[in-house]
């Protein structure tokens, strides 16, 4: 008999690029592995993690690049100019680096308001600071009037990482505990609000935020740190099983102890949106021993923004199912990899 998978099937062409692609999930995973990994191997990229781990000439360094093409540009709490410079950070510091340098490469549709264009360039610069980063080189590129859509913004990133830090997939063990540094889903629904003209009862602010702070409080507080990463696109649910993909492990959570504000579990119950699928930008999942769980709890809770951290599960020996929901009813469900694409265009 032939092997039974439980997944739903793609109603995607095979030979096209679809929204789906740009998703977090499993379409973009599919591409990745069946197309970039293969064409690009190296030891660097097989680590698996939000940025790479190079060694040059003794120094460690971790270097990142990311795309930004968030609709709207502007979104309650943010703009497209601090989500290009905190999404880099984080990349950067989920590698376990100190962030130290970005780029910042622009990509402008002919029309574009050069007001609009400075107020995001000023944008990147405050968090720039905030950051303690420097913008060092750029590039701009400009395409005909309705090829774009505005503005896009690529950066990269290049941080140190400290001797004895190493972090991802793979350094993750059973017996870790899951922490989450705050609330999650925020970042999606705010920007669909303004997207859709949407008007909630409680408005919802984005997190967009750096999290390289929350992570140095982790190290500080003594935690053995095995792996780190931002919930972004596919949100909580497809980093927990990128995880338990990457690793070999299974991954248990618990519904009741996620944190997700009312007011984004009220926005997505009537959407029809999973928030354990919606985009945060400025919230870290943390995998760390089980005996340091409460005190790298402790750590997050003293700063502002790790005061709604939690502990939300735990990681098993290897299983049939990569990530397993129990639900607050007592029963358990699997929570997989989003398959289409919930909310594009959200960062």
């Amino acid at each position: 008999m032939a092997e039974f998978h439980l997944e739903c099937p793609l109603p995607l062409p095979a030979d096209t690029v679809q929204m789906a692609h740009g998703g977090g999930g499993r379409v973009m995973r599919n591409l990745i592995e069946s197309l970039l990994v293969p064409a690009f191997a190296n030891p660097a990229l097989d680590a698996r993690h939000d940025a790479a781990l190079l060694d040059l000439g003794g120094a460690r360094l971790a270097f990142t690049t990311d795309s930004f093409v968030v609709s709207p540009r502007t979104f309650p709490g943010g703009d497209i100019g601090e989500l290009a410079v905190y999404g880099t950070v984080n990349d950067l510091a989920c590698g376990g680096a100190l962030p130290r340098f970005l780029s910042c490469a622009l990509i402008l549709e002919e029309g574009l308001p050069l007001a609009e264009l400075a107020t995001h360039v000023a944008s990147m610069q405050r968090a720039a600071l905030r950051c303690g980063v420097d913008i060092v080189t750029g590039d701009i590129k400009v395409v005909d009037r309705g090829r774009g859509d505005g503005v896009y913004i690529n950066t990269a990133g290049i941080g140190l990482v400290p001797q004895g830090r190493q972090v991802g997939p793979r350094q993750v063990r059973p017996g870790d505990a899951i922490l989450v540094s705050g609330d999650l889903g925020r970042h999606g629904v705010a920007v669909l609000s303004v997207r859709e003209g949407l008007a909630f009862a409680s408005p919802v602010q984005s997190d967009c935020a750096p999290v390289h702070h929350l992570a140095e409080a982790l190290w500080a507080a003594g935690i053995d740190v095995h792996c780190l990463r931002d919930p972004t696109r596919g949100g909580l649910g497809a980093v927990l099983n990128e995880i338990a993909l990457d690793s070999g492990l299974a991954l248990e959570v618990r519904e009741r102890d996620i944190p997700i504000a009312a007011a984004v579990a009220a926005a997505c119950e009537l959407l029809g949106l999973d928030p354990l699928h919606v985009a945060c930008e400025g919230r870290l999942v943390a995998f760390v021993p089980g005996p340091q769980a409460e005190t790298a709890l402790a750590a997050l809770h003293r700063l502002p923004d790790g005061e709604g951290a939690a502990i939300i599960g735990r990681v098993l020996e290897s299983g049939q199912v990569p990530v397993t929901l129990r639900t607050r009813l007592g029963t358990d469900r699997i929570l997989d990899l989003p398959t289409g694409e919930q909310l594009p265009r959200i960062c």
